[in-house]
């Protein structure tokens, strides 16, 4: 509940300081949280910061992927908007690792997991459930400090 009440007590500094734009993002960010609580039943107790990190990663994805959107129709005013949006929202995730620090947890896992892909012919045997496995325990034990699409392209990289 530490983060809900620090995005709310940044809301309202946002406001009492004038600064309009990351109020407007901070009250849609508190209205998606306060629309998963509903959905979960948790209303009362509210969510854990955990679950907080969740649905602010999956806002920042819809911005950035909106953005690409944009600037894909030579908008790029909107696309700066939501950019500036996704950096707002992402005030709130922990530090994002880098890709050397995500690689050395994707090869103790795959250890730990025993999954490898030798191949006689220069194709992965690997299935797609064990990609799978690797990239799920890797999500798990690294949480939000590393988005999901950079851990499974470093995944499939490191597995061929």
């Amino acid at each position: 509940m530490v983060l809900k009440d620090q995005i709310n007590d940044d809301l309202k500094a946002a406001l009492l300081s004038g600064n309009r734009f990351a109020g407007e993002v901070l009250r849609g960010l508190k209205a998606t949280i306060l629309d998963e609580e509903i959905s979960q039943k948790k209303r009362d107790e509210g969510l854990d910061d955990e679950t907080i990190e969740q649905l602010v990663a999956r806002e920042i994805k819809k911005r950035n992927e909106s953005a690409v959107i944009y600037d894909n129709a030579n908008r790029p005013e909107l696309a700066e908007s939501e950019r500036a949006e996704a950096k707002v929202l992402g005030a709130y995730l922990p530090e994002q690792l880098s890709e050397e620090k995500i690689k050395e947890v994707i090869i103790r896992v795959i250890g730990e997991l025993n999954a490898s892909s030798p191949s006689a012919v220069g194709l992965p045997v690997l299935t797609i459930s064990q990609a799978g496995q690797v990239i799920g325990a890797v999500k798990k034990e690294l949480g939000n400090s590393a988005d999901g699409a950079t851990i499974a392209k470093l995944v499939k990289d490191a597995l061929n």
